[in-house]
């Protein structure tokens, strides 16, 4: 997880917290927890920009790195191409029902 990353996440999980119940110490708490159990990955594409919005670039080049077989988003259209890299971009519901089915 890179710093700018984690700093997005904490930055919306926490406009967001209220909505879901939750205090800033809770997010504070899962986020020290991803950044427990996250793998360290080096970075060193050099095929930015690529996307439609430059600072997705780096999720992409994380789940390049990493293996991934998709990127789970609400934003599609900002992923598309991905394809390119063997990845898929797809919904949190979509990514839901294909661990569904493969259960």
């Amino acid at each position: 997880m890179p710093v700018p990353l984690v700093l997005e996440y904490e930055a919306v999980a926490k406009i967001q917290a209220r909505e879901f119940g939750l205090t800033h110490q809770d997010v504070d708490d899962l986020v020290d927890y991803l950044c427990a159990v996250a793998h360290h990955r080096e970075i060193f594409f050099l095929w930015r920009p690529f996307l439609r919005d430059p600072s997705d670039d780096m999720v992409l080049e994380l789940a390049v790195e990493a293996g991934c077989e998709a990127i789970v988003t609400h934003n599609l259209r900002d992923f598309a191409g991905v394809e390119q890299f063997g990845l898929r971009a797809m919904t949190p519901g979509a990514f839901l029902r294909l661990l569904e089915e493969r259960r």
